[in-house]
């Protein structure tokens, strides 16, 4: 398998990406060609740093780099060479099948969008982010690629996760929830009212509407919702996490017997925060694009980038878009 690696994108590029690059293609024997992606002359810098440089690195040069500030579509219109869109053309012209960037998110998308086109039977991508619950992961989709969506849109985005949780996530039979304002069909707007009785419907594991507080007890596999109420439930949930986290420290510095007691429990929040740590999943999948396309975090470290790329090879095996395909001709 080929992957192609935004190596300019994110607060720590190129050091990061090439870092969690190198890492992993040094770990996964199934990725043949993974393309670093941006500026050869700091791309190539990075790599000195590494003297036993995997066979399967190559480094392709792009002259411009979409800032975190730049407009997504007039950037991606307007910096032809970037890093992001000449990683994306890679996949489009058959030299990749996979982009990894952990840049600007909105230009990521766009140029997916735009260059790759949607996969047979889906109107529009969407992000699906994967969250820890109580029991088990659930993937939020659609995490903030589309604002406004119809009650198509929302059930196509039902059967994408459902693929997703099913072949990356281990879920035989996944269960979908669509995130409303109260549990009964006449809650929510318009959309959501008739996405409720699509999905009913559908073939799809459906337990109908949740709320916010089901998000996180694990009895749901697939939360469903438009992009802009999953960006908010993502960005607020990573918030909350953090701030538990600080409020946790604080407390436990304030005694000797609260530090003592930390200690005894060290395993414990170890554990905690191997389950939270959103760098263990690399990154948000970008779903329904003819490619794969993995959104990592701004902030990525190199162990996030290294998570990512096994992410997307596990796409890439998994046949992941066929499947799409098939669960989405279902619904017809």
């Amino acid at each position: 398998m080929r992957i192609a690696v935004d190596a300019m994108g994110g607060d720590f590029a190129p050091r990061e990406i090439v870092a969690g690059a190198v890492k992993a293609a040094a770990r996964f024997d199934s990725i043949k060609r993974l393309s670093l992606v941006g500026n050869k002359d700091l791309i190539e810098r990075e790599l000195m740093k590494f003297p036993k440089r995997p066979a399967s690195i190559e480094v392709v040069h792009a002259s411009e780099t979409i800032e975190m500030h730049d407009p997504p579509a007039q950037a991606v219109r307007r910096k032809k060479d970037s890093s992001i869109g000449r990683a994306v053309d890679m996949v489009k012209n058959g030299d990749a099948e996979a982009v990894v960037s952990a840049g600007n998110t909105g230009a990521c998308v766009v140029a997916a969008t735009l260059k790759l086109r949607t996969l047979d039977g889906v109107g529009r991508p969407a992000i699906a982010a994967v969250l820890p619950t109580q029991d088990r992961p659930v993937v939020l989709i659609d995490a903030g690629a589309n604002i406004e969506c119809d009650a198509e849109l929302l059930t196509q985005f039902a059967a994408m996760g459902s693929v997703y949780s099913r072949h990356i996530l281990g879920r035989s039979e996944p269960v979908v929830g669509l995130l409303s304002i109260g549990e009964e069909d006449v809650k929510g707007n318009d959309a959501t009212k008739e996405a409720f009785h699509s999905l009913s419907r559908s073939h799809l594991n459906f337990r109908g509407n949740v709320e916010g507080h089901d998000l996180f007890e694990g009895q749901t596999d697939v939360v469903v919702c438009d992009g802009f109420i999953g960006n908010i439930v993502l960005k607020t949930s990573e918030s909350a996490a953090s701030a538990i986290g600080h409020w946790l420290k604080q407390e436990v510095r304030r005694t000797p017997i609260r530090t003592l007691g930390a200690l005894l429990l060290r395993g414990a929040f170890r554990a905690m925060k191997l389950k939270m740590d959103p760098e263990l999943t690399g990154g948000a999948l970008l779903l329904g694009a003819r490619g794969v396309c993995i959104l990592g975090h701004g902030s990525s470290s190199s162990l996030a980038i290294f998570h990512a790329i096994r992410t997307a090879a596990d796409s890439i095996g998994h046949h992941l878009n066929d499947h799409i395909v098939e669960e989405c001709a279902r619904l017809e």
